[in-house]
């Protein structure tokens, strides 16, 4: 994923490489909230999260699709 996301052209394979990470990452903050962790292991895939997020919002305009 992070291979997609750095290496020039593919606008479709980068959308999709984030939208992975988004997943990943979701997934294991429910699962960490899941079998009751704390504070402390929510903060490694939300902080992933945000940056996933924050990297796709502000990606430059031509390797946006939409």
């Amino acid at each position: 994923g992070v291979i997609a996301v750095l290496i020039p052209k593919f606008p479709l394979l980068k959308e999709w490489a984030y939208a992975g990470f988004f997943f990943a990452m979701s997934g294991a903050v429910f699962s960490h909230f899941a079998v009751g962790d704390g504070a402390k292991e929510f903060f490694g895939p939300s902080l992933l999260i945000i940056l996933t997020v924050l990297s796709w919002c502000f990606r430059p305009a031509d390797r946006k699709i939409i």
